[in-house]
């Protein structure tokens, strides 16, 4: 065997791999499959801090913009810290405390007063029935679901009417029981 002869078995070369096969290894796979797992928990990571960023937002706000357009709820916002101080941001239920151009103003059962904002993608609903916003008057019982704004407003998405609240008549009044 002459030292210009090679042997046979180092002669050969293994082919380069394609990328083809570089794309169909396992390996390649699995490394697509934990960056895309990344990608995706960042992206939910993303949009939850997006969603505390728009809440904390809206409470600070309306916090701002309370006392400026209602006067504070009685007692200041830190007394009596069972909740009653606190309302949902998402909507409310009342009855209408006032009517004007670009909205109403609701008187919840916890005397808290509100501000809706109605837009004419508003679907104003009493019964089966569909209304418009002039359809709206002071004294009816509703409830708003809609998005909170950074005013301390909500803008409505739904409105419900409903009939005014079942009184017994005079003279008929429940008694209460013997046992109280």
């Amino acid at each position: 065997m002459d030292h210009d002869e090679t042997p046979k078995h180092h002669a050969e070369k293994r082919p380069e791999p394609t990328i083809i096969a570089i794309f169909r290894s396992r390996w390649f796979v699995l490394a697509l499959k934990i960056f895309v797992g990344l990608v995706a928990a960042l992206l939910i990571f993303q949009l939850g801090m997006f969603v505390g960023f728009r809440k904390a937002n809206f409470s600070f706000s309306y916090g701002d913009n309370y006392h400026r357009t209602f006067g504070g709820p009685a007692g200041g916002f830190m007394r009596g810290f069972e909740g009653k101080d606190f309302m949902n941001g998402h909507g409310t239920a009342g009855v209408i405390a006032a009517v004007n151009d670009d909205g109403i103003v609701i008187n919840g059962s916890d005397g808290m007063e509100k501000m809706v904002a109605i837009s004419k993608k508003t679907s104003i609903i009493k019964g089966h029935a569909a209304l418009k916003a002039a359809d709206l008057h002071l004294g009816d019982l509703v409830t708003v679901i809609g998005r909170p704004q950074n005013d301390g407003t909500v803008s409505a998405e739904i409105i419900r009417v409903f009939g005014p609240p079942m009184l017994p008549p005079p003279g008929n009044l429940p008694l209460p029981p013997l046992n109280y």
